[in-house]
């Protein structure tokens, strides 16, 4: 089924909204202890690719250590810290505070729970709330096109566009992902205390002398870069200084291909040509609803094993129609959306990832646009 403007305006939005918060009663009903066996499960086989990729990383640089521990890493973020920080486990009684949103890589357990670039609390405030409610707006700070406007417009030609975007994405948590949500969280502490943030140049972002820039390093840079490339590398040193550069090279690997995994997954959610975008913030609940529906996309899903290498990011439709929603819970969700997307005359946009990252790509170099309403 193809998108039309027309299509947009002819749904019902209130007897889509409705339908949505009786699918919402019926699963968050249901939620219990299982839901919170089901994360412990899935960390478990992110722990395990961790222990195997070091385990083995020691003896030689090599893609299978290095793939490894990115699997780790990435399912410390995209599975885990994603679906705590949002409250998915908040209400399931008796589970350890830290892995609940207050008590989640607080303080000193960012070194336990989720050690990335990103700093947790810049990183919850920036996606779990400006992007998931002003999805496909101008002031999200994750809409590809409106990020990608200098590109598109720019003179450098189409394969120059694309080898730049290339060195983007082997490392865009550190580039993008680390100042953005940093920013953006700093900008709302001002807004808190009354006062706003002055604009920040990328050059001052990224200075050190500077305010703006010792905050990014201090906050982001140097507590994940000494701990991985400095103090894990030298943890090996006693099997010789040889394993201990080996370790550092596959971690080097690691972060490339952990940067690349995440790209894929995370870039494609909201872009493509039959994807929507949006001039105003959403008038009402259905409104909203539909906003969810339309400028998402998912990936092939339904099994563990499926939905672990996609970071559960394959249900994007479903996590933006309920972000506060457990990992296992959209798992049973992703049927009853697509069937009511069906009963309502919505495109359901389901394929493959790979797929949908040239349908990015294309809109990120300019070949393409997005819907725009």
């Amino acid at each position: 089924m193809i998108l039309t403007i027309e299509k947009y305006h002819a749904v019902d939005r209130e007897l889509l909204a409705k339908d949505i918060d009786a699918i919402q009663r019926e699963l968050l009903s249901n939620t219990s202890m299982s839901d919170f066996d089901h994360l412990r499960k899935i960390e478990n086989w992110g722990r395990t690719c961790t222990v195997l990729g070091y385990a083995t990383a020691w003896i030689i640089p090599n893609p299978l250590s290095a793939y490894l521990i990115s699997q780790g890493n990435f399912t410390r973020w995209t599975t885990v810290a994603h679906h705590v920080l949002h409250r998915g486990y908040d209400k399931i009684d008796g589970i350890p505070k830290h892995y609940t949103s207050k008590g989640f890589a607080k303080g000193w357990r960012r070194y336990l729970d989720w050690l990335d670039w990103m700093y947790p609390a810049a990183w919850d405030a920036e996606h779990n709330d400006i992007h998931h409610y002003h999805l496909g707006e101008e002031v999200d700070p994750d809409q590809v096109q409106f990020n990608m406007e200098s590109l598109r417009n720019s003179n450098i030609p189409t394969w120059g566009r694309y080898a730049l975007l290339s060195v983007m994405a082997a490392s865009w948590k550190i580039i993008y992902y680390a100042s953005s949500t940093l920013t953006e969280y700093r900008a709302i502490e001002a807004k808190k205390l009354g006062s706003t943030r002055n604009q920040v140049s990328r050059l001052d972002m990224w200075n050190p002398l500077k305010p703006e820039g010792k905050d990014l390093w201090l906050s982001c840079m140097l507590p994940y870069s000494i701990f991985t490339f400095v103090l894990t590398p030298l943890v090996f040193l006693p099997f010789g200084a040889i394993a201990a550069t080996n370790v550092f090279l596959n971690l080097l690997m690691a972060e490339v291909i952990t940067n690349f995994h995440s790209f894929l997954v995370i870039g494609p959610n909201h872009t493509g040509e039959d994807v929507m975008m949006f001039d105003t913030k959403a008038k009402g609940k259905g409104e909203f609803y539909l906003r969810q529906i339309v400028g998402s996309v998912n990936y092939p899903n339904g099994t563990n094993m499926l939905d672990f290498l996609h970071g559960w990011l394959n249900y994007q439709i479903e996590h933006h129609l309920w972000p506060e929603m457990t990992a296992s819970q959209y798992q049973k969700a992703q049927p009853l959306v697509k069937a009511l997307c069906e009963k309502h005359n919505i495109p359901y946009i389901q394929e493959s990832v790979f797929i949908r990252l040239k349908k990015t790509l294309d809109v990120m170099v300019g070949k393409t646009s997005m819907l725009q309403v």
